[in-house]
């Protein structure tokens, strides 16, 4: 992973404070914190919920504002409708399962380590196939949960061998 992320809230923040603003941005999420987070010695059992709760923390506007920010921007910006339009269409294509198996598809989603599959992805699915916040926030958390794991037995096994 590129460390520009960390070296820039490096600047303004502890090495655990970056972690877990990184577990927060889209795309990175915990799957790029957590190996940044072993690779700055932080202990694996921190550096997991360092990421988790980073993880966790836009996941509530997320679902609750995603929404209506989205319906106002794409009121007033014919650029807005055409990202809103391309993104809801990528969702629909990376979440069948989620179609499929409505909650427990949330969590499955969230917890494949690959790009695009994590809680910011998970949470525009939720609204896309509207699912309520109290079934789609567990299953998203739980999903994180999962990943988290897993990424964190990853980069455990890749210092191990490194």
């Amino acid at each position: 992973m590129d460390n520009s992320i960390f070296q820039w809230f490096n600047q303004f923040f502890s090495k655990e404070w970056a972690v877990f603003f990184t577990a927060g941005l889209p795309i990175v999420e915990l799957r790029g914190a957590i190996p940044l987070a072993i690779s700055l010695g932080i202990e694996p059992g921190k550096a997991y919920w360092l990421a988790v709760f980073g993880n966790v923390v836009p996941v509530i506007p997320l679902l609750l504002l995603l929404q209506p920010v989205r319906d106002l921007l794409i009121r007033y910006s014919a650029l807005m409708e055409r990202f809103f339009n391309w993104l809801d269409q990528r969702t629909l294509r990376k979440s069948k399962q989620i179609n499929k198996y409505g909650a427990l598809g949330l969590i499955l989603f969230t917890a494949i380590p690959l790009p695009t599959t994590g809680a910011w992805t998970a949470s525009m699915a939720a609204i896309l196939f509207k699912i309520r916040f109290r079934y789609a926030f567990p299953a998203i958390v739980a999903g994180i949960l999962l990943a988290g794991v897993i990424v964190l037995i990853l980069s455990l096994t890749g210092q191990a061998i490194l």
